[in-house]
């Protein structure tokens, strides 16, 4: 998946994104999404790179649990056709639940 397609995907979302960070003092109020590349997991062969994969993680931060967008970002993600793992958390310095959709593209 390009990054082109990687974006692409996020408008589908519907939510504010931006890469990685949003700059200080313009984040807008939740909910909002961002993403970021954090690695890499590359099939090798030969001494080379044969196979190039990126690690994806998409961000969903909330003030309230949000069951609902939730689902809404899911359907997005299995119409992509991508498996992704999901976990959660509260930010308490920030008052914000973070939502982290982890995959490979």
């Amino acid at each position: 998946m390009t990054h082109e397609e990687v974006v692409a995907m996020m408008e589908e979302m519907n939510l504010p994104f931006a890469y990685d960070h949003f700059v200080e003092g313009e984040s807008p109020e939740p909910p909002f999404a961002v993403f970021l590349y954090p690695g890499s997991n590359n099939f090798p062969a030969d001494g080379r790179v044969y196979y190039k994969s990126n690690r994806l993680n998409i961000e969903i931060y909330t003030d309230l649990k949000n069951p609902e967008l939730e689902l809404t970002v899911e359907a997005v993600l299995d119409l992509h056709g991508i498996f992704y793992e999901k976990s959660e958390v509260w930010i308490e310095t920030e008052n914000l639940y973070e939502v982290l959709y982890q995959m490979e593209v």
